[in-house]
């Protein structure tokens, strides 16, 4: 059965996922809007940066973050001289490495609802002398709303699933950056297989469910064909 310890990492993972889901939501709107507007040549640099983390092994991603965010690396000595101290071992520096993990599954959905949207409305809004901001939150805003949904709801479901880069950034420190997946691992590797089986299986369900509200809520394609 499900132990205190197992429940702290839950709620662990679920207040992380939805604090980085929030983060995400806010830098990944403007990169994507950038993304889908821009003509500049950095698009495809920024494209890349941006898709980075869905082909680098987290251990990789995570190792740099650690060294960056450590007190010889230019975050550590930022934070330090802030009197922040480092971010490494952390709820804060999980949720950095965390947002920096999962950017690619709430920009990319976003970018394309913002291509898709095409020219036409925001040439309209601009033709009754609407303000590029009021153009933004009036115009693209609502109709990229199924892009805002599908990148939450990717952005949480990735960050609950993630192991190496919170593993290599938060260590395992019970309460305090342990989060499902490590847990999950410590059972294993402890043959507490029964343990192991309830918080596998409560995820492999909560994939199954993220997948099926994906599939549910995605607009579908107008269907054609003669009458």
């Amino acid at each position: 059965m499900i132990g205190d310890i197992d429940f702290g990492a839950v709620w662990l993972t679920l207040k992380l996922a939805s604090v980085v889901t929030a983060l995400l939501l806010v830098v990944g709107t403007p990169i994507a809007w950038w993304l889908a507007r821009t003509r500049s040549r950095m698009k495809k640099v920024v494209g890349a940066l941006v898709a980075l983390p869905l082909v680098l092994p987290p251990t990789v991603l995570g190792f740099y973050l650690l060294v960056a965010m450590g007190p010889n690396g230019p975050v550590g000595r930022l934070t330090e001289t802030l009197g922040l101290g480092v971010l490494p071992f952390t709820f804060a520096g999980l949720v950095i490495g965390s947002v920096f993990y999962s950017l690619p599954f709430v920009v990319q959905p976003l970018h394309n609802a913002f291509e898709a949207i095409g020219e036409r409305p925001l040439e309209v809004a601009a033709t009754l002398r609407a303000s590029p901001w009021d153009t933004f939150w009036s115009v693209a805003v609502p109709l990229a709303r199924p892009g805002f949904l599908t990148g939450a709801i990717l952005g949480f479901a990735h960050t609950i699933g993630e192991f190496g880069v919170v593993l290599m950034i938060g260590g395992n420190i019970p309460d305090k950056t342990r989060v499902i997946s490590v847990q999950i691992y410590d059972h294993v590797e402890a043959m507490e297989y029964a343990q192991a089986h309830w918080l596998a299986a409560g995820m492999l369900v909560f994939s199954f469910l993220v997948l099926l509200a994906l599939y549910a809520f995605s607009p579908q394609p107008a269907k054609g064909g003669r009458q």
